[in-house]
């Protein structure tokens, strides 16, 4: 899954790397160490630019709420809950086929949170001894530096309670598309821990390669079968994974200290 995560590069930067068109200064969010689900995100996303005569899609960077609320939902409530949309069923699902099919997004982040439970504190937990476990957060990364782009889709909502010139008569939200945890070894493992992103947890984000960024962007690109073509998981081998404080576990915590990596899991956390 995905439930937190880091995305400090700036936009300027992003706009470079995504090769975006357009970007609102006054959007500009700052660099957060600890994204929480319902906090403003920044994604990636081509579609006509608002009022222009042109109605060419434009490559855009546009800040998001995450959690997706689907556009005939009649409150926005349950969108804290869809932060996550599985890649296998993602195509079918009511909630998601819709922008599925045409609105489509990258979320740009460094890396993200999964928190592992260690042997010892699993089997407290098993023999009943323990109801709530110590787990050990670990940051997911690239491992050569490079942005970390999620598969992502974004939703608009109309609030209709609101008159449309309110300022908050509409949202715009977004979900984190997921996929089967990698169990080919990591290209940069801890000394002491897990060794695959599957022995972290049975789920990740899907992340997409350069290469299919414009095809995964494209509004007219809306055949379902082709589609599903671009939710196979990346090349093997591409993630690092190390060990981080537990600070990160509260998400008032916040800064980059929080991707310092330790030597080893904290005390009360082996793996």
């Amino acid at each position: 899954m995905c439930g937190r995560y880091a995305s400090s590069r700036r936009p300027e930067d992003l706009a470079g790397i995504f090769e975006v068109e357009k970007w609102e200064p006054e959007e500009t969010l700052a660099p957060d160490f600890n994204v929480a689900p319902t906090k403003e995100v920044y994604a990636v996303l081509d579609r006509p630019v608002k009022d222009a005569a042109d109605r060419n899609p434009v490559r855009q960077l546009r800040t998001l709420k995450w959690g997706l609320v689907p556009s005939w939902s009649k409150t926005p409530e349950g969108g804290a809950r869809m932060i996550n949309a599985r890649a296998e069923t993602v195509y079918e699902k009511p909630s998601y086929r819709r922008a599925f099919s045409s609105r489509r997004c990258i979320l740009p982040a460094d890396g993200y949170y999964e928190w592992v439970t260690g042997v010892g504190e699993r089997d407290l937990e098993v023999e009943g001894k323990k109801k709530r476990p110590r787990k050990q957060p670990y940051f997911v990364t690239p491992a050569d530096g490079s942005v970390f782009a999620m598969a992502g889709l974004y939703e608009f909502w109309r609030d209709g309670t609101l008159p449309d010139e309110h300022p908050l008569a509409w949202w715009v939200t977004c979900t984190v598309i997921t996929t089967e945890a990698e169990t080919a070894p990591l290209a940069v493992a801890p000394d002491e821990g897990p060794r695959s992103l599957s022995d972290i947890h049975p789920r990740m984000p899907l992340m997409l390669t350069p290469d299919r960024w414009d095809a995964w962007l494209d509004p007219a690109h809306t055949d379902v079968d082709d589609l599903k073509s671009l939710l196979a998981p990346p090349p093997e081998g591409l993630m690092r994974a190390y060990p981080v404080s537990t600070s990160v576990s509260n998400v008032r915590n916040n800064g980059p200290e929080l991707l310092k990596e330790l030597e080893g899991p904290e005390e009360g956390t082996l793996f």
